[in-house]
């Protein structure tokens, strides 16, 4: 018998690392493969998703009248999880944030760092880790919130019996969630952004770094412009948008059952995560060219 595992074994091992040039070609054919299969899936969870998005923004128009006694209540729901809830968090991390920026422009500049001091928030908080650290942020929590509510609400068959009640899920479950989330990501992403500025201040003060308060002010004025304020409006509101799309997507788009529930959650934050980041290259792109 053990003779017999040991050939098996040794077939195996043969298979797995060729020792021709044929098996060479197919081993890269191998991989090829396993590459090309991750981008057609890539692209047609991409389809599907903004399908998705458009059948949602297509009943958010036409359905906006539409029972506010409900949709409204939900909204405003959806934006305590989303925002109100998580202030304690974003005030922790605008402390940290602004610690880090801080203590390594003072590390790096000395005494100078408060020349630059404004200038080096703007374009490291304003422009860029403010929006995308605050999506991050409400995506661990009511982004996988969504994610698990709704897929478990699909796996009970809850979707169905609204359906077979003529209400309009995307209507009921999903707009209230998106609006709220882009909402929420919108006013986090402000008060991180102020806390980020604040804290930073502070811990420069505390470091000896001789800065008066309005020549911080100033130099955050003309570190700042016009397309600073739009595109940080505009970026946070898509943020929000994408998570809130991505995760209602993978809860409610597809049957699942109870034990797969986790498995959508993990995919909605992973999908979330590089749509993110994605859409942020997107704009430092913007930022470049404009």
């Amino acid at each position: 018998m053990w003779c017999y595992v040991g050939r098996v074994n040794e077939r195996v091992f043969s298979a797995a690392i060729p020792d021709s040039a044929g098996g060479r070609e197919s081993l890269h054919w191998a991989y090829a493969n396993y590459v090309g299969r991750g981008l057609v899936g890539f692209f047609a969870a991409g389809r599907r998703l903004l399908a998705f998005t458009l059948v949602t923004l297509g009943v958010f128009v036409t359905k906006l009248g539409v029972a506010p006694e409900v949709t409204f209540p939900s909204i405003r729901a959806e934006l305590a999880r989303s925002g109100t809830r998580l202030l304690p968090m974003f005030v922790f991390m605008s402390a940290a944030l602004g610690l880090a920026v801080i203590g390594q422009a003072i590390s790096w500049f000395g005494n100078l760092g408060g020349t630059y001091l404004g200038t080096i928030l703007v374009v490291v908080v304003v422009r860029e880790l403010g929006p995308l650290l605050a999506a991050l942020l409400v995506l661990t929590h009511a982004g996988a919130h969504n994610a698990i509510e709704l897929a478990t609400t699909r796996a009970l068959g809850e979707v169905e019996a609204l359906e077979a009640l003529d209400i309009d899920p995307i209507h009921y479950l999903i707009v209230p969630r998106v609006a709220g989330m882009a909402l929420g990501v919108f006013a986090l992403t402000i008060y991180f952004i102020l806390g980020v500025l604040g804290f930073g201040y502070l811990f420069a003060f505390l470091n000896g770094v001789a800065l008066r308060p309005g020549e911080y002010a100033v130099q955050i004025a003309n570190a700042m412009s016009g397309l600073d304020f739009v595109l940080v409006s505009i970026k946070s509101c898509l943020f929000g948008v994408t998570i809130g799309m991505i995760t209602c997507y993978q809860g409610l788009a597809q049957p699942l059952r109870l034990v797969e529930v986790s498995r959508a959650s993990v995919k909605a934050v992973v999908h979330s995560v590089i749509a993110c980041v994605l859409l942020d290259a997107f704009f430092i792109l913007v930022y470049l060219l404009v």
